[in-house]
């Protein structure tokens, strides 16, 4: 069932374009200044950025119609999906600083961001656990008739634990509505992929499970959007699972004091040049659609946008101690 998704590239129209370059240069920006913030001590625990794999979450976002029910789980680099799915930049950085006005009150911080709202369950520290919670999800999208659907996003070193496996079988069994979302960085943590799994793709796994599978450059919002474009609208008409592997790369280490000597001398250099962001506005400008002036205007914005919310969230009060006892019961 596995194949090397041959799916035409939908070319958006000039104005979705211009939302989704906006806001890769937003989670670009404000991923940085995360970075800044930790080593100040501003912000506290850890945190993982995802610089380089902005598309994936545009592309990601751009199928989710929240409204209608349809959900997203998601890994602890998650911050730029959260943002795509319409998280305030305000929210976000409250939520990084403890503060009562993050998007769960504070206490989540870096790794565990929800709002039901845009249709975010959660953002896991827990490596695949946001598998079988989006299982869930579909199963009562499919009990409910609703036609929404569950998609789930997860790291190449998810592939290899049990819980993958267990989430792909049950999503076929029963035809489930999820969508399985593979962002292959390379890396699972600081370990290789070609030195932990024993396929090429972490697509050629679905076919253990007779499960549809796709293969996209995850460099390209556009073409991870209209890949998913197709497996939601093939999953919300009763065509079940599907596991699509978007080929992307993190240019920053695992986590925030991780350099990442592990890389191969060249490596992150060859990836600078398919840059997710200066692909989609390269494409504008070949169309028409984007001068240089406006694009350094948007870089501009998204640097305001970010100063704006960090300035924001660092002069609200910080919770007071009996906070702790609420929200432990429901």
């Amino acid at each position: 069932m596995t194949t090397v998704t041959d799916t035409p590239v939908e070319r958006l129209d000039a104005a979705t374009r211009r939302h989704m370059l906006q806001q890769m240069l937003d989670v670009r920006t404000v991923e940085g200044r995360i970075q800044e913030l930790f080593l100040e001590n501003v912000i506290r625990g850890t945190t993982h950025l995802c610089d380089g794999q902005e598309a994936v979450s545009v592309g990601m976002a751009r199928v989710v119609d929240a409204q209608r029910g349809d959900t997203v789980t998601c890994t602890y680099r998650g911050h730029g999906h959260a943002i795509a799915l319409g998280m305030t930049l305000r929210t976000l950085m409250a939520e990084m600083m403890g503060k009562p006005q993050g998007c769960s009150k504070g206490k989540g911080g870096s790794m565990h961001l929800t709002d039901m709202n845009i249709g975010l369950i959660g953002t896991f520290a827990v490596i695949g656990a946001g598998l079988p919670i989006t299982n869930g999800a579909a199963l009562t999208a499919q009990i409910k008739k609703t036609g929404a659907v569950g998609i789930a996003i997860f790291g190449d070193g998810t592939a290899n634990i049990g819980t993958f496996h267990e989430a792909l079988n049950l999503a076929a069994v029963w035809k489930l509505p999820s969508i399985f979302l593979c962002e292959n960085n390379l890396y699972g943590e600081y370990s290789a992929y070609g030195d932990t799994a024993p396929v090429a793709n972490v697509a050629d796994r679905a076919a253990a499970y007779n499960m549809a599978s796709a293969i996209v450059d995850g460099q390209d919002a556009e073409a991870v959007y209209s890949v998913l474009k197709q497996a939601v609208a093939r999953a919300r008409a009763g065509g079940g699972p599907m596991l699509i592997e978007a080929k992307t790369y993190r240019y920053r280490g695992h986590s925030r004091t991780d350099p990442a000597p592990y890389r191969k001398a060249g490596e992150l250099d060859a990836w600078l040049k398919r840059d997710p962001i200066n692909i989609l506005a390269g494409r504008m400008m070949n169309d028409g659609e984007l001068t240089e002036q406006d694009f350094t205007a948007m870089k501009q914005r998204a640097t305001d946008s970010v100063e704006d919310a960090t300035r924001w969230a660092m002069e609200l009060p910080d919770p007071p101690l009996d906070a702790v006892h609420e929200d432990i019961w429901v």
